[in-house]
């Protein structure tokens, strides 16, 4: 039995000494064999768990996506809902507009005289501020005069 120990021989070694390097040796092996064991333990808890863990992240998000879509789809009826009412009141509101336009019309004699097309035309501009209007004066039969074609003569 020859083995080594720091540069000794076992053989060398009184009988009270090579049981305490026997020992010694059986213990760093249980060290090691329980390290070996724990290792092991560790990595089939990863190889087994990982998956798992995998499948939850998965499922976890799939609930986020869900929830998200479910509240997106509740603001898209929430302002579905409120552009129903706007209609309607602005429906309302035409309503309104065109009975008061056939009240006027009725007092005018039924008729739409051009007063009251001028006084309209004067309404709408005070309604319409801030925007430009293009008046075309009308000719004869309603057609635009137009005056290119007087610029035309003076050219030549």
């Amino acid at each position: 039995m020859e083995q080594w120990k720091f540069g000794t021989k076992f053989a060398n070694l009184n009988q009270k000494q090579q049981i305490i390097f026997i020992m010694n040796n059986q213990l760093q092996l249980k060290h090691v064999i329980s390290l070996l064991v724990a290792g092991t333990v560790v990595a089939l808890g990863l190889f087994i768990g990982v998956p798992y863990y995998n499948v939850w992240q998965q499922e976890m998000s799939g609930r986020a996506e869900l929830a998200k879509a479910e509240q997106n789809r509740q603001i898209k009826i929430q302002e579905a809902k409120a552009n129903l009412e706007a209609e309607k009141l602005n429906a309302q509101a035409e309503i309104e507009r065109a009975k008061g336009a056939a009240a006027a019309i009725k007092i005018e004699n039924g008729s739409l005289t051009d007063n009251y097309i001028k006084y309209l035309w004067v309404r709408y501009q005070r309604d319409n501020t801030g925007k430009t209007i293009i008046y075309v004066p009308a000719g004869e039969m309603g057609i635009p005069v137009m005056e290119a074609g007087r610029l035309n003569k003076g050219a030549e």
